[in-house]
């Protein structure tokens, strides 16, 4: 098992416990970083909430102590460029714009870019590109992300007066 899925089962009763979902676990060059987001998808992530889970999950570590040497702890939320890790995700966030890294070439490529279908039961990611539909095996996806651009393309609404 590797260390990230250690330290994944370790924590994820934590933060089911204090109403969170576990997004990813990441260590390198001596930071481990635990991504997560309210259970709740209309409740915003705060810094107090950073500081809640950081401190329920540094209680586990240090009794469980799944890393021998120094590290360093940082929280946080997903953010715009959510990572994409788990098959779930392209249901839930179907109709997105997401960026999908290959572990090795799909039709010629290793990247794409479009709009999230969903997965289907066999684990096949269906993407809408400016290519056409492409079907991206789940498991030999490295890296996958919600792409933000076109949020940042809407309109601000006006506040109303009065």
């Amino acid at each position: 098992m590797l260390l990230e899925e250690k330290i994944a089962a370790m924590i994820e009763p934590v933060l089911d416990a204090m109403s969170f979902r576990l997004v990813r676990v990441m260590f390198s060059s001596g930071t481990l970083q635990i991504m997560a987001e309210p259970l709740d998808d209309s409740l915003e992530m705060t810094v107090e909430d950073c500081a809640k889970i950081s401190r329920g999950v540094s209680a586990v570590l240090d009794v469980e102590d799944p890393i021998k040497s120094g590290y360093q702890l940082e929280v946080s939320s997903p953010g715009l460029s959510r990572p994409l890790v788990r098959p779930e995700d392209y249901t839930r966030f179907a109709g997105e714009l997401a960026r999908i890294s290959m572990k090795s070439l799909i039709e010629g490529r290793r990247r794409f870019n479009g709009r999230i279908n969903g997965i289907t039961g066999d684990g096949q990611v269906e993407l809408e590109t400016g290519y056409g539909p492409v079907s991206l095996p789940f498991e030999m996806i490295d890296t996958a992300k919600l792409d933000p651009t076109e949020w940042f393309l809407q309109p601000v609404k006006a506040k109303k007066k009065g």
